[in-house]
């Protein structure tokens, strides 16, 4: 467990309400300029913008369940995850920096999300991103906090991992 200072608790909650703030603006742009459905190349071959809503889980998993309670159930989980999140980095047991960053990241993209499904019931994706035969899902900037603080996490687990027990203070 490392010490976390009042100062990187700040900058740490910075992070993730600049995470909320940036996945917000960005969704709310993607909805007041285009219509759900839209298409627009921005980079030949690479990227496009796609306006879409998933009523599901991360990959369109769930997104064509007809189950009534699906939102609730995926509201509460969410909620579960960012009560476990912030208690994590509020009382230091978040790692070391690069972890204690990647759970920042994390949690402002999980509240975007849960966000979107308190006001809307359904997360707003636009972000198309391709590479030859490989398609990505298409996702949103909450969804690319998640994935980049996980590597910091893994990263961290990594490289403590190779790391004597000496070395790691």
């Amino acid at each position: 467990m490392t010490r976390t200072t009042r100062s990187t608790r700040l900058a740490l909650a910075f992070t993730a309400l600049a995470v909320l703030a940036a996945d917000q603006a960005t969704k709310h742009a993607v909805e007041r300029l285009t219509s759900i459905g839209s298409f627009r190349v921005l980079v030949p071959g690479l990227l496009n913008l796609v306006h879409t809503t998933n009523p599901g889980v991360a990959f369109g998993l769930l997104a064509d369940s007809k189950t009534p309670w699906l939102a609730q159930l995926l509201i509460l989980f969410s909620v579960a995850v960012i009560a476990l999140l912030v208690w994590l980095l509020a009382t230091g047991r978040a790692g070391g920096w690069l972890g204690q960053c990647g759970l920042a990241l994390i949690l402002g993209g999980a509240a975007g999300n849960v966000l979107d499904r308190v006001l809307r019931s359904s997360v707003t994706d636009f972000i198309d991103f391709h590479l030859g035969r490989f398609h990505w899902y298409t996702f949103n900037l909450a969804d690319s906090a998640i994935v980049a603080g996980a590597a910091l996490v893994v990263l961290e687990l990594l490289r403590d991992w190779r790391q004597p027990s000496q070395e790691r203070a």
